[in-house]
């Protein structure tokens, strides 16, 4: 019998590798990405502290509306603006990018676009 494999499972173990090589700190804090289905997901982690500085997603009020007129990855690289513009706003410029064991394709990619579009560093 051929038992596949679950590819949410590979992707949680590719991400705790990438995990245990990156960390944030308040200074340079951890940019994670998360993507589900239908929606998107940023954090902005100091993983020093254990605190997530700031976040923005898909489902937020202020671009909700313009996310689901659009295709996936034109929403992904709306998030990614999005919580660049928060980011600047609490002071950060400089982030560790953290795919959460993602490709670098696709909607993860546009994320990273986005933000550094806002203007941040990474």
């Amino acid at each position: 019998m051929i038992n596949k494999k679950d590819r949410n499972e590979i992707r949680k173990k590719r991400h705790q590798r990438i995990r245990n090589k990156i960390s944030g700190t308040a200074s340079r804090p951890r940019m994670n990405v998360y993507r589900s289905l239908n929606n998107i997901y940023v954090q902005f982690i100091d993983d020093v502290a254990g605190n997530t500085l700031c976040s923005a997603s898909s489902m937020d009020s202020e671009i909700k509306e313009k996310c689901q007129q659009a295709t996936k990855t034109d929403a992904a690289k709306m998030v990614g603006e999005l919580a660049g513009r928060r980011a600047s706003a609490a002071g950060i410029s400089e982030v560790v990018f953290d795919r959460g064991g993602y490709l670098y394709t696709g909607r993860v990619a546009q994320v990273a676009q986005g933000a550094r579009a806002a203007g941040l560093k990474f």
